[in-house]
């Protein structure tokens, strides 16, 4: 039962069906799909852009505005939620998809892109949505913060390591 969720006890659940596509579709019927798009940002030192919220390291995203598209929504995220500009779009990696619960079950659906930026002013991470810290990371340094990390995060750096 997807309510189980909300048990922080709770890791996860499996759904069961014999046929995915229509057992996909009654999965999204019954919980709100909150569609969002981020970005992993490289820079000219082979440094990627992380921030530092809820004392984990994620990557910046953030939900979709209503007649807003999806590459416009990265971009903008990330400037907000960096203090960054000069964002240049690279190329879409994947989507990742996770549960939590606010007001009810939710499940973000988030579109991610690869950029890259020449920016190299001080960044200022926005405090209002809770990131305490933002920083460009060395490559090397990336591989640990991210074993520490949300899977999804892990999702996205392998699929730019792929690519």
């Amino acid at each position: 039962n997807i309510y189980e969720l909300k048990n922080k006890n709770t890791k996860g659940i499996n759904i069961y069906t014999t046929d995915l596509e229509s057992g996909w579709h009654y999965f999204l019927s019954k919980i709100d799909v909150i569609p969002a798009a981020g970005g992993l940002v490289k820079n000219e030192k082979n440094e990627f852009l992380f921030i530092y919220r809820n004392n984990i390291w994620d990557l910046p995203k953030g939900q979709i505005e209503k007649e807003e598209s999806i590459e416009k929504t990265a971009i903008r995220e990330v400037e907000e939620e960096c203090g960054i500009s000069k964002l240049k779009m690279i190329k879409k990696l994947l989507v990742t998809y996770h549960i939590f619960y606010q007001k009810g079950n939710k499940l973000k659906l988030t579109h991610w892109f690869l950029m890259n930026s020449n920016f190299d002013e001080e960044l200022t991470p926005q405090i209002e949505e809770g990131i305490t810290k933002v920083a460009f990371i060395e490559e090397p340094k990336v591989d640990e913060i991210i074993k520490k990390s949300y899977a999804n995060i892990k999702l996205v750096y392998d699929c730019f390591k792929d690519s």
